[in-house]
């Protein structure tokens, strides 16, 4: 049994609420010291209620959660705009994968008021969305379900994908290279996009303009691999010209 002080209480049902506290908010909230404020939190890292992170703390419980909606949160609008565009791009009737992202999931919604498609994803995010239409058929893949995000990774998932030929693919990535490789940091979501990217007649990349900015360890495939890249309008020079070197459609949405 764990017995906390007035203010250790406190300080946890901020961290569940917020997902983290800082060491200088709660100096200030409360009116103690900083260092009051910090033996109060390894008081309550030692316990395993919750955990430390530079500055501060967070509840472990709700870190996947937290991360997953800061993601959401980053370009947002741009995000809602690439979904629009994209799923412009997928007729009525079509059959298509549609992978892990944020990205992804803001096409899902946009797909609603589509009717009779055949969605096969491993999103667990998009799924829920698109079920409720009554014109969309959703398959879900097997496989192992991550925490983080819902995503379904594994090789059960790779093994189902490769199960269907489809007509479009709708795929995210973590970060774009400048040497147009798509890249993300998890080898498990890779081998599933990898299969999603072979198994479909037409793929899309959906990406907001932070991708180029960011650095992933594993890479997915080449963007010489897909037919249309749906972003925003901060696209680099050097991707456009690799682009039509590649016969890759770049299309750039506007706010």
């Amino acid at each position: 049994m764990v017995f906390l002080s007035e203010r250790q209480a406190e300080i946890v049902e901020l961290a569940k609420l917020d997902g983290r506290v800082l060491v200088d908010a709660l100096s200030e909230r409360f009116g103690v010291t900083p260092q009051t404020i910090r033996k109060d939190l390894n008081d309550l890292c030692d316990a395993k209620i919750l955990r430390r992170i530079h500055g501060g703390a967070i509840n472990p419980s709700g870190t996947e959660n937290v991360e997953y909606e800061q993601r959401r949160r980053i370009a947002a609008d741009e995000k809602a705009a690439i979904g629009r565009r994209a799923a412009g791009l997928v007729p009525d009737g079509a059959s298509l994968f549609i992978n892990i992202g944020t990205t992804t999931e803001a096409v899902s919604e946009a797909l609603v008021n589509h009717r009779n498609l055949m969605v096969i994803t491993n999103n667990l995010n998009v799924a829920n969305r698109l079920r409720l239409s009554p014109t969309i058929d959703v398959v879900i893949s097997g496989g192992l379900v991550r925490h983080a995000d819902g995503g379904i990774v594994g090789e059960a998932a790779v093994d189902f994908i490769r199960q269907f030929k489809v007509d479009y693919a709708i795929i995210g990535a973590s970060a774009i290279d400048n040497d147009g490789a798509l890249l993300d940091y998890d080898f498990r979501e890779v081998k599933v996009a990898q299969a999603i990217i072979q198994n479909a007649r037409n793929v899309i990349l959906v990406a907001d303009s932070t991708k180029f900015k960011n650095s992933a360890p594993v890479r997915i495939a080449h963007v010489s691999q897909v037919n249309s890249v749906v972003t925003d309008a901060r696209v680099p020079r050097d991707f456009q010209l690799l682009c039509r070197e590649n016969d890759v459609d770049v299309i750039q949405v506007t706010l």
